[in-house]
């Protein structure tokens, strides 16, 4: 952990997809200044020129190895509004599946596999009493919005999770928990409750890789699904039938999907109102932008005029929904900055439609150019997306689902809906939404189901892509945020591609008014213990879950190797 001074080097986080650089000065023991610098140039939209549309969405997902079927969903939308094609309800109603589903396992991973460990002790778990564990576990049945104390909260259970905790630590076999911050005076929850943490840490293995089988069921694999196609998908309904989706296969997603919901309902949301209880002051540390925005996601009808989950934009408290993804101002409103990214254009505020990215290195440059992330703002604003915009939408559109997830959250954090704009809030909102997740993921099911007794359409095949020009441009709520791809066709093939990620809103550097990005402010004023061991500013990164890979898009077409990093 490179100190200099005054100045901390964090490079590369680690528990993140993708290479990400945080620096930050610190002055009177609190952060007073920071760069968010990503750190690997990636060039596949410029590929994608001179390609058929319709194979788009098998490249894009390529973007990344977590987000891979967001951005094959976002980019089949695309392709479909720039060409105009309707997609019968039937496909809309996998689509949506794969896309809650892959939601799922990610906020899974995130809070258990890359975060829980900022925050959870686990060398102090060798030290705790299982009987009084299972105590403490008993009474977070009062933290579940089902009321049930989750199942393998025993004493046998906790005293095996310590026992292979035990056993992991005296053979060194840690792996990269080996070398944690264990023993920082900013981690202070009792060995009992770190025990929990860890036993449920390794129940979560399990339970995301649940999950991932039920979207490889649909999608034929996992990650880098197979069975998108422009207008519609490639999976054959036919409940009868051996060679396509049928109701042994439909029951098979139900079971898992069911496990998984009871896991979210009895262990994932009681564990994050225990931590987040645990250290209340991270709800008021970690602020940024007050700006929101949020697409409608979850289509449930062919027209794209009704949404399960609503969208909208955020100025403080003042409300403005975003209908549908036609909306002119959605589209009209977001650009991107190049003042501090590595990439040479005409002008340094683009619309997507002419983005560019041609890249143009310069050493690291605090005053200058210092990340390969691209600065996006919605009508000239600097606005978060992410979980907490999700909610929101749904919080001031009106939803009374959302509303009585999040009062439930709330009420038994001790925390006001402000709060939600912060470290811990962040990890509640992700929270909160895999229950909405949840629940819509069991809606789409039982809706398939019902639909399928009159109508199995699930495909309006492109036999051709129409001579001319066309541009369209398609949205997801991926599960870091907004998820926008751009597409110009012309004669055929594609003209120009670009794609504004949820981690480039939030991991991007300062804009051409010097306003720095979410992930920079967030660190703003943040107190540091320990000079050597920026736990506290690992916590604030970490609760974006950042997508360095997706943030700015590397693929060399000769093979050869790039970077070669070595992390201790």
């Amino acid at each position: 952990m490179p100190v200099n001074g005054n100045r901390i080097t964090v490079d590369p986080i680690t528990r993140i997809e993708g290479h990400l650089r945080i620096d930050v000065e610190v002055a009177g023991g609190k952060v007073s200044n920071s760069w968010s610098s990503a750190q690997a140039f990636r060039g596949i939209e410029t590929i994608m020129r001179g390609k058929d549309p319709r194979s788009a969405w098998a490249m894009t997902q390529r973007f990344c190895g977590v987000c891979t079927t967001t951005h094959a969903l976002c980019s089949i939308r695309t392709v479909e509004d720039a060409l105009g094609v309707e997609v019968p309800l039937n496909a809309h109603l996998l689509r949506n599946l794969v896309s809650t589903m892959q939601c799922l396992q990610d906020y899974i991973v995130h809070f258990y596999h890359l975060t829980a460990l900022d925050w959870v002790d686990i060398i102090s778990a060798t030290e705790a009493d299982p009987q009084a564990a299972a105590k403490i576990a008993e009474s977070l049945a009062d933290y579940s919005p089902v009321g049930q104390a989750w199942a393998t909260n025993s004493f046998n259970a906790l005293k095996n999770a310590k026992e292979r905790l035990v056993s992991f630590k005296t053979t060194k076999s840690l792996g990269i928990y080996g070398t944690g911050y264990w023993g920082h005076p900013a981690m202070r929850l009792t060995p009992e409750i770190n025990l929990l943490g860890f036993a449920h840490y390794l129940e979560a293995l399990e339970y995301q890789r649940k999950i991932a089988e039920a979207v490889a069921i649909i999608g034929s694999k996992n990650p880098h699904i197979q069975n998108l196609t422009v207008g519609g998908v490639s999976t054959a309904i036919n409940f009868d039938s051996m060679a396509a989706l049928n109701m042994e296969r439909i029951q098979w997603i139900k079971k898992l999907l069911g496990e998984v919901a009871a896991f979210v309902r009895g262990a994932y949301i009681p564990d994050v109102i225990a931590i987040g209880s645990a250290y209340k002051e991270y709800f008021n540390l970690g602020k940024c932008s007050e700006n929101y925005i949020a697409v409608p996601e979850v289509p449930m009808n062919s027209e794209l005029t009704k949404f399960g989950l609503k969208g909208g934009v955020i100025n403080g408290t003042q409300f403005r929904e975003i209908k549908t993804w036609k909306d002119a101002f959605l589209r009209d409103g977001i650009t991107e900055n190049t003042t501090h990214s590595w990439y040479k254009n005409s002008k340094d505020t683009l619309h997507p439609y002419d983005g560019d990215q041609v890249p143009s290195y310069t050493d690291w440059d605090e005053n200058g150019k210092y990340s390969w992330a691209k600065s996006p703002r919605f009508e000239n604003q600097v606005t978060q997306t992410g979980p907490i915009a999700q909610v929101l939408a749904g919080y001031y559109g009106g939803d009374p689902v959302v509303k009585k997830y999040v009062d439930f959250v709330a009420a038994k954090a001790g925390i006001q809906l402000s709060q939600l704009n912060s470290i811990m809030g962040r990890n509640a909102a992700r929270a909160i939404r895999a229950l909405l997740m949840v629940d819509h993921a069991e809606i789409c099911l039982e809706t398939l189901l019902d639909n399928c007794k009159t109508d199995q359409k699930y495909v309006n095949y492109l036999k051709e892509v129409p001579q001319g020009e066309f541009q369209g441009a398609g949205f997801n709520e991926a599960p870091r945020g907004m998820l926008s791809h751009w597409v110009k066709i012309k004669n055929g093939v594609i003209e120009n591609y670009s794609a504004v990620v949820p981690s480039t809103w939030t991991a991007g550097p300062r804009d051409d008014q010097g306003r720095q990005g979410p992930y920079e402010e967030s660190l703003m004023n943040l107190p540091v213990a320990r000079m050597e061991e920026p736990l506290e500013i690992i916590r604030s990164i970490h609760s974006f879950d950042p997508c360095i890979a997706c943030a700015v898009h590397t693929v060399d077409p000769e093979g050869k190797e790039g970077i070669n990093v070595r992390i201790r």
